[in-house]
């Protein structure tokens, strides 16, 4: 049973099936999966590429417009599919799985080789985080000939990637043949290295460009009485020990729901991470809470195509066995005479527009308590974190608390660009990436004062949530 281990939990895709799916594109006239993907990838191409079995040629397509599709294809909710033409009244074309097979085929086959720029231009760039968006960055201002520097304050390189992805939904394996690439590329990484806390913010002096790519690390917590309990945790300190687990750090991990009741507050992807995670590791039972209704099972009237259609999505870990419930509030934690979380009390609500404000009423009666040993707040995240380089810096922030940049990606303070949910907000891996590729297109244009780099989208896009 796949519960039993960590690997990735989906069985290789038949070439042939791969095949079928490239041949369902229609190559519309206006390609409404463009307009889907923030990376702008040319899905028609690489689609009709494997229809005809060019792989390598498919893979080039790929890879113009997208530094880690073995990242997007497994990780991204596929906003391309929802803007397929053909899912107007048919299932669209599995989009993403063609792009994980074409990259997973590249590398099999030695096609992904490192891509030495050809004349260094004696600049140095700091990129200051290891996620999508830094590597992105990083990837390309190498690849443009610079010298670049990722600080990474963790003791790997990847970020997210690396410690809030579970193993079974990507093996680090994809993460680590990857940061080899670009090693030999040129590119340079420092772990362990919190730039404002063990990094002085003034060693970046030496730098000719800095590009903030940290991340919205702030998470959104739950202060309703009992929260100081033991066993009430946020789910980006409960992930990170499941993966030193798989990565050999140590045999058990510190926070577990080994043999105990786990409530998950907080219905998106990261509530599902702690779900697979959980299961793995022998709880007992699994709800997982939403103070949302449940969405509807097909597009309403509200989320015509081709829009991202907020509907009811089964996860992978979900399929493993959870109770959902929507529409409820917790109130408290309750604890036992050891300081230890034992239950929860909630009750449903009613969600209502008050004045075009979104609220929440309690319904009458609808009290409960359910018992748990383990809870794990998944809900979201509120911006980056400001104490240490934010604040030290002296960037300014807007009005959501996340750092300011103008068109081109720049601060306020000269030669320091930011870009993905640093100064998006929680976003996709598609626009973290997009972003880190626009990004290092300025960074270059400052740097020499035009640039060949692409840079598929500008600071105001909308983010798809």
């Amino acid at each position: 049973m796949r519960i039993r281990d960590w690997k990735e939990v989906y069985e290789d895709f038949p070439p042939e099936k791969v095949r079928t799916q490239g041949a369902r594109c229609m190559d519309c006239g206006i390609p409404f999966c463009h307009m889907g993907c923030p990376l702008g990838n040319l899905i028609p191409e690489w689609n009709d590429l494997v229809y005809r079995d060019h792989w390598r040629a498919a893979l080039e397509r790929l890879h113009a417009t997208n530094n880690f599709p073995e990242f997007t294809g497994r990780l991204c909710p596929a906003p391309c599919e929802a803007a397929c033409v053909l899912g107007i009244n048919e299932p669209p074309v599995t989009i993403k799985q063609i792009e994980v097979e074409i990259i997973d085929r590249g590398f099999d086959e030695g096609w992904v080789q490192p891509v030495v720029p050809s004349k260094k231009t004696g600049k140095r760039v700091a990129v200051v985080g290891s996620g999508p968006a830094g590597l992105a960055a990083a990837q390309q201002l190498t690849r443009a000939g610079h010298d670049v520097t990722v600080f990474e304050r963790a003791d790997r390189i990847g970020g997210l990637l690396r410690y809030g992805i579970p193993e079974f939904k990507m093996e680090k394996r994809h993460l680590d043949r990857r940061l080899r690439q670009m090693e030999a590329e040129g590119t340079t990484f420092v772990t362990n290295a919190n730039v404002g806390d063990n990094v002085p913010v003034e060693d970046l002096r030496q730098y000719d460009a800095v590009v903030l790519a940290g991340g919205a690390t702030a998470w959104r917590d739950l202060p309703v009485p009992g929260r100081e309990l033991d066993g009430v945790h946020q789910a980006m300190e409960y992930l990170p020990w499941a993966n030193r687990v798989q990565e050999g750090d140590l045999e058990e991990p510190p926070i577990t729901a080994r043999g105990k009741h786990v409530v998950i507050i907080g219905g998106g992807d990261t509530g599902a991470d702690c779900l697979g995670t959980a299961i793995r590791q022998g709880a007992l039972s699994v709800h997982q809470f939403e103070i949302m209704p449940r969405p509807p099972d097909e597009r309403t009237d509200a989320m015509p195509w081709p829009t991202y259609p907020m509907i009811y999505r089964v996860a992978s870990a979900h399929e493993e066995g959870v109770e959902r419930v929507y529409s409820v509030n917790t109130e408290c934690f309750l604890g036992d005479d050891e300081g230890r979380v034992r239950a929860l009390r909630a009750h449903r609500v009613e969600q209502r527009f008050v004045d075009g404000r979104m609220t929440f009423e309690k319904v009458e009666g609808t009290d409960f308590e359910l018992p748990c040993e383990l809870v794990l707040l998944a809900m979201g995240f509120v911006g980056p974190q400001r104490a240490g380089l934010l604040e030290q810096l002296g960037v300014e922030l807007d009005a959501r608390g996340n750092v300011a940049r103008g068109d081109d990606y720049a601060t306020n303070l000269p030669g320091v660009f930011v870009c993905g949910d640093m100064g998006r907000g929680q976003s996709l891996i598609v626009w973290a990436i997009a972003e880190g590729r626009s990004c290092a297109a300025s960074v270059d244009r400052y740097l020499t004062g035009d640039t060949m780099l692409p840079a598929p989208i500008t600071p105001d896009a909308a983010p798809i949530r």
